[in-house]
């Protein structure tokens, strides 16, 4: 199997992977457990593999399209953090499930959403390029919406340095790393075949990421599925209402057919896999329970990415 032909089937290479997680965790509990210690560095070489992707020399290129930047911002950071906190309001009697659906939520997706907008005829490059305005912008808003959005009843104390350490482990160190490789690609044929060589990784960093994330927490919702029912309408109200909400920016903004598909998948998909971390440094009596949560959230979702790359092409804008 050839490059290409990873990527063109890496749908059903996800999908086994979390049958492989889902069955693996649900059979042997423990040992999957363990797995957690492994989600940081797994997500840590996945965007390491992504920001090696990135068009660097062309961000700018990217960014200096206004409308489409716009468009991104508005719907994520404005328009879908409304969404989230009207859908949400049931929640504030179940505070661990209200911040775990709270960090998925509102955290736009910056790796597979490439995926899913290339299959769903978008303009997956201007999406990657775009990925760290976007992830710069979620960790900056993210403490401000969990400030303001559950209220003081169901107030919790997050610190600020998971946030810090997710910031610099996640993203920070991979994206330093990616820039020093691309940039010594260019002069080193050895680090030019290193580069080579990881530009096979996406797909198969993904695939172990969600082994890794799922075999490790599926038991846990499976066994708290009862405390985990409220929110899954929740977030199933999200995945028909999201994209919605992204297709009318993208239409009140006048995009083109390809740069408004990536901005209503960029307004479905969420960074389930990057915030888990933050729902793991939680306090104790929360941290499991929100990470359930989370994780329920990632299940909804490839489901719903299956529906996303039939309709959004036929929809946005059908001509």
């Amino acid at each position: 199997m050839n490059k290409d032909q990873l990527e063109h089937n890496q749908i059903p290479i996800y999908f086994v992977a979390v049958i492989i997680a889902a069955v693996g965790g649900l059979l042997a509990p423990q040992a999957a457990q363990s797995l957690g210690v492994l989600v940081t560095p797994a997500i840590a070489g996945l965007m390491y593999a992504m920001f090696l992707q990135i068009p660097f020399l062309e961000l700018r290129q990217g960014l200096v399209n206004k409308r489409f930047i716009a468009a991104l911002v508005v719907a994520n950071f404005v328009l879908i953090p409304l969404l989230v906190w009207v859908i949400t309001l049931g929640l504030h009697d179940q505070p661990a499930i209200l911040i775990g659906a709270l960090l998925v939520l509102l955290t736009p997706c910056i790796d597979y959403v490439v995926v899913f907008t290339h299959i769903g005829k978008g303009d997956a490059r201007l999406t990657l390029a775009a990925t760290p305005l976007l992830l710069l912008l979620q960790l900056a808003l993210l403490p401000l919406y969990l400030a303001l959005i559950p209220g003081s009843e169901t107030a919790v104390a997050i610190a600020i340095g998971p946030f810090v350490e997710a910031f610099v482990m996640l993203i920070a160190v991979p994206l330093l790393l990616a820039v020093l490789t691309c940039a010594g690609a260019r002069r080193s044929p050895q680090v030019a075949r290193w580069n080579a060589g990881w530009a096979w990784m996406p797909v198969p960093a993904m695939a172990a990421v969600l082994i890794v994330v799922i075999g490790s927490q599926i038991a846990f919702v499976v066994r708290e599925i009862e405390q985990l029912l409220p929110v899954i309408p929740v977030y199933l109200g999200f995945m028909v209402l999201a994209p919605v909400l992204g297709a009318m920016t993208a239409w009140a903004l006048r995009l083109p057919a390809v740069t408004a598909r990536s901005v209503t998948f960029s307004s479905a998909t969420r960074n389930s896999l990057v915030v888990l971390p933050l729902a793991l440094a939680l306090p104790e009596d929360m941290r499991m329970l929100a990470a359930a949560a989370i994780i329920t959230q990632t299940l909804i979702e490839l489901v719903c990415e299956l529906i996303y790359i039939r309709v959004i092409p036929a929809l946005v804008w059908r001509a």
